[in-house]
């Protein structure tokens, strides 16, 4: 291997890849039970946040793409937790509301980033670094 190749060891990009999945995983036993993949969770937070965000905005939001967003959104009307309708100012748009049932959730689902940061075992401050720093990188 030459000196100046790319080794997995020395890519900033590879811990953030596998440390994600990681903390992934640890959501995914806390959602099953709910029906709920973690990317679905996310939808929720914001919409928990702000409820009636346009697709556009959700994409903003959670870094994703109207292709990734799209699908998810339908899925979860069809499970009953948002429903969508179309902008009476833009029918371009369409804005995504909680139902009644996706708003539940929220109550349910309200100690699960506290049990995913007890498996993390990250000193408080650590981690409070690391979201700006990650964030930083975000933005």
């Amino acid at each position: 291997m030459k000196p100046d190749s790319p080794c997995l060891e020395n890519m900033l990009c590879f811990p953030l890849y596998a440390a994600s999945r990681k903390v992934i995983n640890y959501y995914t036993p806390l959602l099953k039970p709910f029906g709920l993949t973690y990317t679905q969770y996310l939808v929720l937070i914001v919409l928990w946040e702000t409820d009636g965000l346009t697709i556009g905005e959700l994409c903003r939001k959670l870094y994703l793409d109207s292709g990734t967003i799209t699908p998810m959104i339908k899925k979860m009307e069809k499970e009953g937790l948002v429903e969508r309708h179309r902008c009476e100012q833009d029918e371009r748009s369409v804005r995504v509301s909680l139902t009644d049932k996706g708003k539940d959730l929220e109550e349910k689902l309200i100690e699960v980033p506290g049990k995913v940061a007890v498996q993390l075992h990250i000193d408080p401050q650590d981690a409070l670094q690391m979201y700006q720093t990650l964030y930083t990188i975000l933005n």
